[in-house]
């Protein structure tokens, strides 16, 4: 049998490597191989693990999309804690998954300065970025409903979708949890409209629609 190392694979960007039958201790140490300082997102559900490559569009989208929920929650006068893409995992749920960023906000005085969390006792994330630019093979929204996420927001060909976790499942919902008196689904228009003009223009952008909102 030929063994070859995850770290000897190189997975293109905008690809994926699919890996099946996957244990729940092979998961945990496939991530110990690939380390931290790596750009591929995985996605792990009952035994399938994904890993993805993102391209360059996806990163531009999931960096603007997290600086928005950030200066919205500053404008708002909102403590929040960002995650990035932390790797999210239940052994119970056989659940494992890196979304795009990831925030704290409804209970971020739960984890307020916190370096490690577990899922067995910490609250999930209040919100989750998911940008779908490129298919793929596992479908996530399971996952994040076994992890027990409340909301994801779906950036994806110029459309922003709210998710909200409801009986289980993800339904398309019109009005945030997170920032409920605001109309997010306007950020990729404004966002487009600000995207040639930088990217402090856009934040500033996003900062003053957001004084607009609550006048």
């Amino acid at each position: 049998m030929v063994t070859i190392q995850l770290r000897q694979l190189e997975v293109p960007p905008g690809q994926r490597l699919v890996l099946r039958d996957v244990s729940w201790a092979e998961f945990n140490a496939i991530l110990a191989e690939l380390g931290g300082q790596r750009s591929t997102r995985i996605a792990y559900d009952h035994g399938l693990l994904e890993i993805m490559a993102p391209l360059p569009e996806h990163e531009y989208f999931k960096e603007t999309m997290g600086d928005a929920v950030k200066d919205i929650s500053e404008e708002l006068d909102l403590d929040y804690e960002s995650y990035g893409s932390t790797t999210w995992r239940k052994q119970a749920a056989q659940a494992g998954i890196e979304p795009d960023n990831c925030f704290y906000v409804q209970n971020e005085a739960l984890v307020r300065g916190k370096l490690t969390l577990d899922l067995d006792q910490d609250p999930p994330p209040d919100l989750a970025l998911e940008i779908d630019l490129t298919s793929k093979s596992i479908h996530r929204f399971s996952i994040y409903a076994r992890l027990g996420i409340p909301e994801i927001w779906c950036y994806d060909q110029g459309q922003l979708t709210v998710y909200r976790l409801q009986s289980g499942a993800y339904q398309s919902v019109a009005q945030s949890l997170v920032f409920p008196m605001l109309k997010v689904q306007e950020l990729p228009s404004l966002i487009e409209a600000h995207r040639t003009q930088g990217r402090l223009a856009l934040r500033r952008a996003v900062r003053a629609w957001v004084r607009d909102q609550i006048q």
